[in-house]
């Protein structure tokens, strides 16, 4: 199994990083904050006005160290990737399998299936902790059983998504239960821009996972761009969209919930409360340590009976689905937690 590395946060303004005998030098204001070993990033997140040397540029894409750039609010402009290292042969398997209706509806329905039972143990687990909201949360678990129950009738994948788009809102509506805070309300999902403080927490960290995904594809080989459920256009990672789907709810919402639940995300924690709602840098520090030590803990994954960092599980999902495109496996086994 792949070893989980640390991803490196810029969050400065007028940051300048360097490449200094192997190290990556941190700079501000001409002065060098920082030296960080480059074998032990994978990935740079770079936020704002951030400047990266071309020698640096230059030793990422030799050694496969990503380089992601945001705005400083967390809106996602691009990333450098080095040369691709895919195998052509699997992803003439990919490109077959998106051509053929059966193949794209079961790997669909798959992907769907995955989601909806990872929200059912999600709000199974927030009907748990919080009983004040067990008739929200038994009601969301209902229509969400009724729904997955629909969604293996399904016999194509517009219909499936008319499905997903019914049990998000019956997700979504149970979200606010699970909430302590009393200035941090939420009441239905929207984003680009998101209307409150919740909403832009869950886009920051959806957009995170996003971009762990998209490099866990192109680690095993695969297209991110070719997927099976999200509408296919150019420049959209929608194979990365289709494996996230399994993944929000345990890596992000339940985050997200601790994060306010805890206090350690409050009003002081984004520029304004009126939309559009953006973290502020204090808040988007606190989120993405957060995110860092999250994915240091270890989880038992059930269908690979290993235990493995949580950070890893994009790219055991991503590894297992390049094994169904190759024929190594009949089913794509998505994501199960407890």
């Amino acid at each position: 199994m792949k070893q989980l590395k640390n991803t490196l946060y810029i969050l400065t303004p007028e940051t300048y990083l360097a490449l200094q005998n192997e190290n990556i030098a941190v700079k501000v204001g001409g002065e060098e904050k920082v030296r960080v070993p480059a074998n032990t990033i994978d990935s740079i997140y770079c936020f704002g006005n951030v400047s990266v040397s071309t020698p640096l540029i230059s030793f990422c894409g030799e050694r496969g160290i990503s380089l992601c750039f945001f705005s400083e609010y967390g809106k996602f402009y691009g990333r450098i990737q080095g040369p691709v290292h895919g195998n052509v042969l699997l992803r003439r398997r990919q490109y077959a399998a998106l051509e053929d209706c059966n193949q794209r509806t079961r790997y669909a329905r798959s992907f769907l299936l995955g989601k909806l039972s990872s929200e059912k143990v999600f709000l199974q687990r927030m009907r748990r902790e919080h009983k004040e909201g067990e008739a929200e949360f038994s009601s969301a678990i209902n229509k969400i059983t009724g729904i997955s129950a629909q969604l293996k009738e399904c016999a194509t994948v517009d219909s499936m998504r008319g499905l997903e788009g019914a049990a998000a809102a019956a997700y979504f509506a149970a979200f606010p239960a699970a909430l302590k805070s009393q200035t941090l309300t939420f009441s239905s999902r929207n984003r680009r821009p998101p209307e409150d403080p919740v909403n832009a927490l869950l886009s920051f960290l959806y957009t995170l996972l996003k971009n762990d995904v998209q490099s866990a594809l192109e680690g095993v080989g695969l297209d991110p761009a070719a997927g099976f459920l999200h509408t296919l256009r150019p420049g959209r990672p929608a194979l990365a969209l289709d494996l996230m789907e399994e993944l929000r709810a345990p890596l992000c919402d339940r985050l997200a919930i601790a994060l306010i639940n805890r206090g350690q995300v409050s009003e002081r924690s984004f520029l304004q409360l009126n939309p559009p709602v953006l973290l502020s840098e204090d808040g988007r520090k606190i989120v993405l340590t957060a995110w860092q030590r999250r994915k240091q803990e270890e989880i038992q994954h059930l269908f690979l009976e290993e235990t493995m960092p949580i950070g890893m599980i994009p790219h055991a999902q991503a590894m297992l689905f390049a094994r169904v495109i190759r024929g190594e496996l009949d089913e794509y086994p998505p994501f199960n937690w407890r």
